[in-house]
């Protein structure tokens, strides 16, 4: 067996991490130039110097690059969240709830591009797809405890409505929708998201 042929794999392997790096840098230029839904993957091939065909065997779509893109930042946010809630736990569950919306809407608003392009792909467009999903489904899951916690075993509020709620109101439509056409800023958003769920506890 020669030298060449031993050789071989360890080659093709960091081929393909370089080439994975030059993609993802060529997409996040683009995605902060064009927007995600204006760029085309033969765009990003071109900028990444890459083969179409070496593109596509890499990440099928859009959503996949966006996701490996944001997939570090994601799992970032849910640390913090769950960090909070851990040192802050003897806080008023009113509080906690407060900070957890504030600190997913900072992240949505730094990482809207790439937020927008996992969230329209027609397997995660649905509200179905996107609760069960490993961003607003991870969201749901910390929210619900908290709902449950602030209404109380006899409150005639149901927490997994009141969470499936503030998920459609945390996604791309819906909060796009309050900050281009409503105009309200992420904090009066944040705030009265919050306000809504104090009104039910009253």
């Amino acid at each position: 067996m020669s030298d060449k042929t031993v050789n071989h794999p360890v080659s093709e392997r960091k081929d393909a991490a370089e080439n994975r790096a030059r993609i993802l840098a060529a997409a996040i230029t683009l995605f902060d130039q064009y927007g995600v839904e204006k760029t085309s993957m033969n765009q990003i091939a071109t900028a990444a110097k890459v083969g179409v065909g070496t593109l596509y065997r890499r990440f099928q779509n859009k959503s996949d690059l966006c996701w490996a893109l944001i997939h570090d930042n994601i799992k970032k946010l849910f640390e913090d969240i769950d960090n909070y809630l851990t040192t802050n736990h003897s806080d008023k569950t009113a509080e906690q709830l407060k900070h957890v919306l504030f600190l997913f809407i900072q992240f949505r608003e730094r990482k809207a591009q790439l937020l927008t392009g996992v969230e329209g792909t027609p397997k995660i467009n649905s509200l179905e797809a996107k609760l069960n999903g490993p961003i607003f489904g991870r969201l749901h899951d910390i929210l619900v405890p908290l709902l449950d916690d602030l209404y109380g075993p006899t409150a005639k509020v149901d927490a997994v409505f009141c969470a499936d709620l503030l998920i459609t109101a945390l996604s791309h439509e819906y909060y796009t929708f309050q900050r281009s056409v409503r105009k309200y800023s992420p904090e009066q958003i944040a705030e009265q998201l919050y306000n809504l769920l104090i009104i039910n506890n009253i």
